[in-house]
């Protein structure tokens, strides 16, 4: 009962850690992909990254790139969550553990990448019409901004459907991208803890032979016993 607890307990304090890293990830990364996603749309007018972070800071402000930030963790902070709460789910069953095991750590990670992907996929959508800005879907207005302006265009323009455009390609993408994240983690967490391990069994090992030695000198000072 007590393990039971402890084990879902975990799983929550995995998915809260990974929200709290989403946060200072997307506030420093967020720039970064309004850039890759202008730069990404079909006739894009900008001939590099520099072009493009100039373009927009010039013409659209500091703001648009962080137009799509709420978004970004409206997005972010349920996918990380899931992500690693699926991750520990699959590792409490599969591995409970907790041991080296590659197959296990790969296919966790795969699995954890296809279920989050997948859920998320309408915010998905909604963050990327919120950083293209594209021309067709805003019906002459001047921007879409926040979270709500772009759900409600999004389901007018293609209906319930249209959020979950592109889910396979998302999905397709993440597998593979979150089982080789885990997998190396796993890996170097691995690589790292058996080097620990050995460097303080050394440590003890180093301590205790001075006493052996000492215990050996001693019984070669004692007196022969008397025949």
């Amino acid at each position: 009962m007590g393990s039971s607890l402890f084990s879902s307990c975990f799983v929550f304090f995995t998915g809260a850690a990974g929200c709290i890293a989403t946060v200072f990830h997307d506030a420093s990364m967020n720039p970064v992909d309004v850039v890759k996603q202008r730069l990404q749309m079909y006739g894009s007018p900008y001939k590099g990254a520099i072009d493009c972070f100039r373009t927009v800071l010039r013409t659209e402000g500091v703001g648009a790139f962080y137009r799509s930030f709420t978004t970004q963790l409206t997005m972010n902070l349920p996918f990380q969550s899931i992500h690693f709460m699926v991750y520990e789910f699959m590792q409490e069953t599969f591995n409970p553990s907790h041991d080296y095991n590659p197959e296990t750590h790969l296919v966790s990670g795969a699995m954890a990448g296809a279920v989050a992907a997948a859920i998320t996929t309408p915010l998905d959508v909604c963050k990327t019409l919120l950083n293209t800005q594209e021309k067709r879907v805003r019906n002459k207005k001047a921007a879409i901004s926040g979270m709500m302006d772009a759900i409600r265009t999004v389901y007018r323009v293609g209906g319930f459907f249209a959020y979950f455009k592109g889910v396979r390609a998302r999905v397709v993408f993440q597998m593979p991208a979150t089982a080789i994240s885990w997998s190396v983690y796993e890996l170097f967490k691995h690589l790292i803890t058996k080097q620990q391990r050995s460097a303080l069994y050394a440590k003890e090992r180093s301590r205790q032979e001075p006493k052996q030695d000492l215990v050996l000198l001693r019984q070669d000072k004692m007196p022969l016993a008397v025949k």
